[in-house]
């Protein structure tokens, strides 16, 4: 099937692309949508600029939208809008959904895809975490934490590549933290820098940390897709 893909540049949004690849699905176009405020429950915020240049290298048109409002309903009013627009110009006729298990976030998708009479396709949903953070890894996904909100993730992690290395070290802390591994929850939130659907990766050039004693982010201020590569 042709699918459009809502797209935030994090790990769980590029690998359900991914996987939706696999199993023979093409994707076009890649949605983003920049939310009024990094408290969205349903949007991500960090870096989202971003996804401009991953856009670029997976060679998939972006379509982008702006929340004007920090309601979820309006989100979800703009969400509509922007997958109807896919569908008259791009002949979609699915839905990539790269939850895992926020049962909040699969109900809206799904409501929205039966009001437009597309399916839905959620290719990570109910994964094990564990082997979801290393089935990312095997499949030479290169992420960083660009944002921490919980407890058992402190500063150092922000900006930090996600390695087998420090894995086993992430997931002990979520033992003992009891923080989602997979960060569903929005303990953290991550944004791929290559992976097998890029062209180019994303070469960072300039960066800040912003940690206020319990969450921070790691800003992306400027960026580049590396022609080294």
């Amino acid at each position: 099937m042709k699918l459009a893909s809502f797209f935030s540049g994090g790990k769980d949004s590029c690998y359900a692309i991914y996987k939706a690849m696999k199993h023979g699905h093409s994707i076009e176009p890649v949605i983003t949508i920049i939310p009024q405020s990094d408290e969205s429950h349903l949007l991500h915020y960090h870096n989202i600029l971003q996804t401009k240049l991953q856009s670029e290298s997976m060679r998939i048109p972006q379509i982008i939208g702006i929340s004007d409002s920090t309601k979820t309903s309006d989100e979800v009013s703009l969400s509509y809008k922007l997958i109807k627009n896919a569908k008259n110009d791009f002949q979609i006729e699915g839905i990539v959904h790269g939850g895992i298990i926020s049962e909040f976030k699969k109900s809206k998708f799904e409501s929205l895809c039966n009001d437009l009479k597309l399916n839905l396709i959620s290719p990570l949903w109910k994964t094990n975490a564990s082997e979801y953070m290393k089935d990312l890894l095997d499949d030479n996904f290169k992420i960083i934490i660009c944002s921490t909100t919980t407890e058992g993730l402190d500063n150092d992690w922000l900006g930090k590549q996600i390695t087998y290395d420090n894995l086993q070290n992430l997931e002990n802390l979520s033992k003992k933290f009891h923080f989602n591994l997979n960060f569903e929850g929005g303990e953290a939130e991550t944004f791929v820098i290559d992976c097998p659907m890029f062209q180019k990766s994303v070469k960072i050039i300039k960066s800040q940390k912003i940690w206020d004693g319990y969450r921070g982010r790691f800003e992306i201020v400027d960026a580049e897709l590396d022609n080294n590569a």
